[in-house]
């Protein structure tokens, strides 16, 4: 039997060794947790109690893992962002928004960076979003001119951003693993991820102005409209889109009065945007923007603005439908994904663009997404019970106590442990490896010393982290020597363009990233504003 500090030196020795032969990390996992309980517990683990004892435990964890309701919003929102990607919803988004940007220096950055935020809100996937914006952008700015360290370090910064807008992937993992409230962390997750995709476009203004040359302007298209006419015609679609959207939320509420659902309930959440005392107020903007729309801005301006911004209409209709469902009390986290493949579907249809080999294609790539998730999770469910049944946690965190740091020390620590972890394993696998050992650890700290410029209340701990881990996660989609981000942009994009080429485009957005994170480290109150 050999002491668990040996143990876990072993069994992480051998985690980098597997992973550095090919092993996928799903099949590392699950013989490192037969390793484990080995060392351990012996030979009779293996030859006299197969099935009982330890392994019983292991079956168990793989179990709950498998059984939980919720890891089905997996495949489904890795269907929608499929659908997305290989109908022309995602390149109409894109043409829409840079007709209103592309006068803008740096406006095609811009624009990819603001599709990869829709996007993100959409389905989550990150894989997905860098291969489409490599797709859809990557030529277009380079055709342009534009510096290709800035195009490749946008479009996979910025296709990264999934991990941090909700719905994402990565934070529904954590909430399962964690037992934390997906709803709780999907607000908490809110502000950061905006406040990053608010540091990419900053940079790529900032950048531009410095140096013009890094994005050269295209050629004005004869008879465009610019300036302030452009400036109305947006006026004009807004003012069209918002009287569509408060028309049909003030028959909503009026809806919900007629039947007498909506009367006040004590213990119970009003109905979002459907109550009595809504009413006036939806009555009131349907007005306004009946005013704008007519009085101001014009109808001839309005229907060339509403041709212009058309493509942006099925995005903010998915994005309503996913997150509406689950911010309303409508539906669950599962319930949303599947009502998203179904908003997406059924918009595909209506544009005639949902053929049979778009939704096989599509099925055959979530089949294959998911497979590898599953196979990870399993073999990460294996190696935590396992190592959780060899005393690990207790050593790990009797060796990161012990170490007699500040509470800010530990945590740092802990971050450093997440990047160096997150350039050499998937994701997933941090989650199941890494979280049940660490966040038990950053309960018990102090909640008042979390912080620089404020602390965060014991309760929002947990959330706290989940939204701390996802930005760190972000790193790690970047960070050399297997970010995936750079292999998903090398599947498609030119020759030319060599992986080397791609990290180097990644350093600037890498140091957004970490500038990012340490905001949410000094200033913990930005995670939990909105809980």
């Amino acid at each position: 039997m050999v002491d668990i500090g040996t143990l876990s030196l072993v069994v992480l020795l051998l985690m980098f060794v597997l992973l550095a032969i090919g092993m996928p990390l799903g099949f590392a996992s699950a013989f490192l947790a037969v390793v484990t309980l080995y060392l351990k517990f012996g030979d009779d683990i293996l030859f006299r109690s197969f099935g009982q004892g330890p392994f019983n435990v292991l079956g168990q964890a793989v179990y709950r893992q498998m059984v939980n309701y919720v890891l089905i919003s997996v495949p489904l929102f890795i269907f929608m962002a499929a659908l997305l990607e290989r109908s022309g919803i995602a390149r109409d988004m894109y043409s829409s928004l840079n007709v209103w940007l592309s006068r803008t220096r740096g406006g095609i950055a811009i624009v990819t960076s603001i599709m990869a935020v829709i996007m993100a809100a959409m389905s989550g996937i990150i894989g997905g979003e860098v291969v489409l914006l490599g797709l859809i952008a990557l030529p277009q700015m380079l055709r342009l001119g534009y510096n290709q360290n800035l195009a490749i370090g946008t479009i996979c910064a910025s296709g990264s951003l999934g991990t941090m807008i909700p719905p994402s992937i990565v934070l529904i993992f954590y909430g399962l693993v964690t037992e934390t409230s997906i709803k709780a962390l999907f607000t908490a997750s809110f502000l950061p991820g905006f406040m990053l995709a608010s540091f990419f476009i900053v940079y790529i203004i900032i950048r531009t102005q410095l140096d013009p040359d890094q994005a050269p302007l295209p050629p004005q298209e004869p008879g465009a409209p610019e300036g302030n006419e452009k400036r109305l015609m947006f006026l004009g679609f807004v003012s069209r889109f918002g009287m569509w959207i408060t028309g049909v939320l003030t028959l909503r509420a009026l809806f919900f009065t007629v039947t007498g659902n909506n009367v006040i309930t004590e213990g119970v959440d009003p109905i979002f945007l459907g109550m009595v005392a809504d009413i006036p107020w939806l009555i009131g903007t349907f007005v306004l923007f009946g005013v704008i729309m007519y009085f101001i801005v014009g109808m001839e301006r309005t229907a060339k603005g509403w041709e212009m911004g058309y493509g942006l209409i099925a995005p903010i209709v998915v994005i309503g439908v996913v997150l509406g469902s689950i911010y309303g009390g409508i539906t669950g986290i599962t319930e949303a994904a599947g009502m998203g493949v179904v908003a997406v579907f059924t918009i595909g249809m209506i544009r005639r663009e949902m053929t049979f080999e778009i939704v096989w294609d599509a099925l055959l790539r979530t089949l294959k997404s998911t497979g590898t998730i599953i196979w990870v999770t399993i073999g990460a469910a294996a190696l935590a019970a396992a190592y959780t049944l060899a005393g690990g946690p207790t050593y790990v965190a009797n060796l990161i106590v012990g170490a007699d740091m500040p509470t800010m020390g530990i945590i740092l620590v802990m971050m450093v442990v997440f990047l160096i972890m997150g350039m050499f394993m998937d994701w997933v696998g941090i989650v199941l490896l890494i979280m049940p050992v660490f966040l038990p650890i950053v309960v018990r700290l102090p909640a008042e010393e979390i912080g620089f410029l404020g602390s965060v209340d014991a309760r929002y701990v947990p959330i706290w982290f989940g939204v701390v881990f996802c930005m760190n996660m972000q790193v790690s989609f970047l960070s050399p020597p297997f970010g995936p981000a750079a292999f998903y942009l090398k599947s498609v994009a030119p020759p030319h363009i060599s992986l080397t080429d791609i990290f180097r485009g990644f350093l600037p957005f890498i140091a957004l990233q970490l500038l990012a994170l340490s905001v949410l480290l000094a200033w913990p109150p930005i995670v939990t504003i909105f809980l």
